[in-house]
C-alpha cells in the first residue's frame, strides 16, 4: 500500500495561503511565490515590531521637546535638569504629563531650571 501525503500537504498549503491572503498578484495564488513572500513578510513583521518601540520613544521625545520649548527650554537641558534634580520619570510619563496636565509640567520645568542654576 502506498502512502499519500495529501492530507498533510493540503494542511501545509492551506496555512501558507491563509497567511498570503491579500498579497499582490500571483503571490497569493501560487505556492512557491506565496511561500517566499510569506517568509519575507514574517521576517519584516518581526523586525518592525522591534522598530516600533524606538519609533514610539522618538514620538515622546518630539512631544517633550515641543512642550519644553514653549517653556523656554530645550529637551536636552530639560532632561539634564531633571537628572540633576533626581526626578526619575520616564519619557512616556513626561509626555503624558505635558499633554494632560500642563500646570504640573510647568512645575517640572521650573524644578529642572532650578537644579541647573544651582549646580552651575
Amino acid at each position: 500500500m502506498r502512502i499519500k501525503y495529501s492530507v498533510a500537504r493540503n494542511k501545509r498549503k492551506k496555512k501558507i495561503f491563509k497567511l498570503a491572503k491579500g498579497f499582490y498578484g500571483d503571490k497569493k495564488h501560487r505556492l512557491r511565490m506565496a511561500t517566499q513572500q510569506v517568509a519575507k513578510s514574517l521576517t519584516a513583521a518581526y523586525t518592525h515590531r522591534r522598530d516600533k518601540k524606538g519609533d514610539i520613544r522618538q514620538m515622546w521625545i518630539v512631544r517633550l521637546n515641543a512642550a519644553t520649548r514653549e517653556e523656554g527650554m530645550t529637551y536636552s537641558t530639560f532632561i539634564n535638569g531633571l537628572k540633576k534634580a533626581n526626578i526619575l520619570l520616564n519619557r512616556k510619563m513626561l509626555s503624558e504629563i505635558a499633554i494632560k496636565d500642563p500646570a504640573s509640567f510647568t512645575r517640572l520645568v521650573e524644578l529642572a531650571k532650578a537644579s541647573l542654576t544651582k549646580t552651575s
